[in-house]
């Protein structure tokens, strides 16, 4: 609501969404939560560790550096705030196997054997087993 305050009236996004304005602007003056102050904390951590690590440690090398230094919180917990703010590790793993691809403008290797792949027809049923 706060973004399009400037485009629509406060009563009427309220109303949209079943809210009271009252409410909504009691929300907006609330402090944040325990458990927002002690992300917010964790996070200014997690960013030091990643920092330091020169942006290579992923959320499981995060939690194991964050666990030495006797700070313990929970992996998923630490990779949810790593994905909240867009903090990735290095990926040493590269694509898939690399195939040969061949190149459409030079000329295709010759058919030395020379064989013919058309058939005359639908293959003739032999022995006992029943045509289809």
């Amino acid at each position: 609501m706060k973004a399009n305050q400037a485009s629509f009236p406060i009563t009427r996004m309220a109303r949209l969404l079943g809210v009271s304005r009252a409410g909504y602007y009691a929300w907006l003056g609330r402090p944040l939560s325990a458990r927002a102050e002690e992300d917010a904390a964790l996070l200014r951590r997690i960013r030091t560790v990643h920092a330091t690590s020169r942006q290579t440690y992923a959320a499981l090398t995060v939690h194991a550096a964050l666990r030495s230094a006797g700070i313990r919180h929970g992996r998923k917990r630490i990779a949810r705030l790593m994905r909240s703010t867009g903090l990735v590790g290095a990926s040493h793993r590269r694509g898939g196997p690399v195939t040969t691809r061949r190149d459409d403008s030079s000329r295709p290797a010759p058919d030395l054997v020379d064989r013919n792949f058309t058939a005359s027809g639908p293959p003739l049923w032999q022995g006992s087993c029943p045509a289809p």
